[in-house]
């Protein structure tokens, strides 16, 4: 499939999609015209890419990880580092804290929309 059509449906844009291929996060083949074609399973390796963004990885850290995952390709073509795994425990760590201040923030506005709510004494 061509880049636009990766784009529509992963709802990625364009500039997305030629940055995940220069960072070696996407593959994708040339057609005799130069055109950009990619298989049918990139549109799971890009959702896969932005749920990790999502998550907070960096580029260079989902570069290493891509090729230990599952693709719809078939099973990973590597297995994860010893260091791979210790770094993946500290972003699950870091995302684990950012969790528990997000819970923290949430709280503290609950009361003050509970206290905003409730006629003064």
């Amino acid at each position: 499939m061509r880049i636009g059509e990766l784009a529509r449906r992963t709802g990625v844009s364009e500039r997305s999609l030629r940055y995940y291929e220069q960072q070696r996060l996407l593959a994708a083949d040339r057609t005799a015209g130069g055109h950009r074609d990619y298989p049918e399973h990139a549109v799971d390796r890009v959702i896969r890419i932005q749920e990790l963004f999502a998550a907070g990885l960096h580029s260079r850290t989902i570069a290493r990880l891509l090729p230990c995952m599952r693709d719809a390709d078939g099973g990973p073509s590597e297995v994860a580092t010893p260091q791979l795994v210790t770094d993946l425990v500290a972003e699950r760590e870091r995302i684990d804290r950012m969790i528990t201040e997000l819970t923290r923030s949430r709280e503290v506005l609950d009361e003050v929309i509970e206290a905003a709510r409730t006629p003064g004494d």
